[in-house]
């Protein structure tokens, strides 16, 4: 109990150490909401999405104990679009954050926003990528930014453009210099050993939060930028190639072809290098690999932390946990790097819900689901069902089978204002299998991923798959019309 105790003491603080252990509050009581999520992590990488070679013990062991959502899809697969869905529940159309460093605005609500009730303590702590980075808002009260750099170019008219991130003063006071004008970039905190790293900073401040907060409900945003690029940390050489081996469809372009847009994504990629990295051979992609499984054994050690730290605050059996992913990483699959595509890879996250209170037993949630649903789910688990009146559903009667598996809408859409942004698409993939891509401009995609789970078959065109392929259609056009999308479709 002393080594317990003294552990708890060096991530919390003496001051609360003598308290920890015994439950302030009781189960019953309104409920905590503890909702991590990283940044850039496909479903692949921990055993319940079929990776039993990653080292991330926590991942593995908060899955054992959580539903299971085997299909979860975001609502854009690149940052900001997808985070405006995740904390407002309204598709980037319509909140209008359709591409990267738009502003989420002030009338669009968040979580402590939508809840009403003041009795809750509310924090976010890592990236946020919304806007005025470092500035507490939307009924966030504690804020802990971890980015700098390019987000301040980005802050609001009369925000100060010399504040800093929370984990910029926390390398000052270690004895770091910045190695930019604007702060630490990125490259230089990817240098920086274990304790050092924002994960790392973020368990420190994540189990701070909780422990001071355990005689109050709470709920608690914590977002990692890893295993985001750079693709690089202390952990680089944690696993083997086999461990971290490339995925069977690296560098296969489907037969019948993709939009011409990826294909100049394909061709900037292999002529790169990037942070140290060289992808113009195999061997860049799977030193890249390695790295990213490295990335992901580094939030699982923060991870490993703020459990424990919930743990023993005594409010685990009265917290929701919600772990999730802003979008997924492509990592050389069909020739690709990162995200800004419809593949598999780079839209499929996971996506893990424990409820204890509810007496919510460990499952496998086979049906699609869509981050367009994490609001009305939170509220409802919070007992605030109605407050939900977003353009999502809540994924709590999918748990008491009460809610048909249906189809699940993604989006990619180009205002004109985002340099490279490709062509508009719109995406259906259906309970059974069936996945839809319309390009208002170029090629667009059709694939059954039962029989072809690589997406190494584009079947769009195909005159014995038309019938298929207009029933898909119609129903994009149906989800465009509730939905208020106004983008041109191909005709089928």
């Amino acid at each position: 109990m002393s080594s317990r105790r003294t552990a708890l003491q060096s991530l919390a603080g003496a001051a609360l150490a003598p308290g920890i252990l015994r439950a302030r509050r009781t189960p019953g009581d309104k409920p905590n909401l503890l909702f991590l999520w990283t940044d850039q992590q496909r479903a692949g990488t921990f055993a319940a999405y079929g990776n039993t070679r990653f080292h991330v013990p926590n991942m593995n062991r908060l899955a054992a104990e959580s539903v299971i959502f085997d299909r979860c899809y975001v609502t854009q697969p690149v940052c900001t679009p997808s985070r405006s869905s995740i904390i407002t529940g309204y598709w980037p159309h319509t909140n209008g954050c359709v591409h990267n460093n738009i502003r989420l605005s002030p009338e669009r609500k968040a979580l402590p926003e939508l809840l009403e009730d003041s009795s809750y303590r509310t924090g976010y702590f890592g990236k946020w990528h919304l806007g005025d980075e470092v500035f507490p808002q939307h009924g966030f009260e504690e804020w802990a930014a971890i980015e700098d750099g390019i987000y301040q170019s980005f802050y609001s008219e009369g925000r100060d453009k010399n504040a800093r991130s929370a984990y910029h003063h926390f390398l000052l006071r270690l004895g770091y210099q910045p190695d930019t004008p604007k702060g630490f970039s990125r490259g230089f905190a990817a240098k920086l050993p274990v304790e050092h790293s924002k994960p790392s900073f973020l368990a420190q401040e994540a189990s701070r939060f909780i422990l001071k907060n355990r005689a109050e409900p709470w709920l608690l945003y914590v977002n990692f930028l890893e295993p985001h690029t750079p693709f690089s940390s202390s952990l680089n050489d944690l696993h083997s190639e086999q461990e971290a081996r490339l995925d069977e469809n690296f560098e296969k372009i489907p037969e019948g072809g993709d939009c011409r847009w990826y294909d100049a994504l394909r061709r900037r990629y292999h002529t790169s290098r990037s942070e140290g990295l060289d992808y113009r051979t195999p061997a860049g992609f799977q030193r890249a690999a390695r790295n990213y499984a490295g990335l992901c054994s580094l939030v699982d050690q923060a991870l490993g932390r703020i459990l424990w730290s919930l743990e023993a605050s005594g409010q685990a059996e009265n917290t929701i946990v919600v772990y999730t992913s802003d979008h997924g990483e492509m990592m050389g699959a069909h020739g690709l790097l990162y995200k800004q595509v419809m593949y598999e890879e780079a839209i499929h996250v996971p996506l893990l819900l424990r409820a204890p209170f509810r007496n919510q037993k460990p499952m496998r949630v086979a049906q699609p689901v869509s981050h367009i649903d994490t609001i009305p789910t939170m509220l409802e688990l919070l007992g605030r069902k109605d407050r939900i009146g977003q353009q999502g559903e809540s994924m709590v009667p999918i748990l008491t089978g009460k809610r048909k598996p249906s189809e699940v809408f993604l989006e990619w859409t180009n205002d004109g204002k985002a340099d490279g942004a490709g062509p508009n698409a719109r995406t259906v993939t259906t309970p059974d299998g069936w996945k839809l891509v319309l390009h208002d401009s170029g090629k667009s995609m059709l694939f059954h991923r039962p029989s072809d789970p690589q997406e190494l078959h584009n079947l769009y065109g195909r005159p014995e798959h038309a019938r298929k392929q207009k029933e898909l259609t119609a129903q994009i056009e149906s989800w465009q019309k509730r939905n208020n999308d106004t983008m041109p479709l191909p005709e089928a």
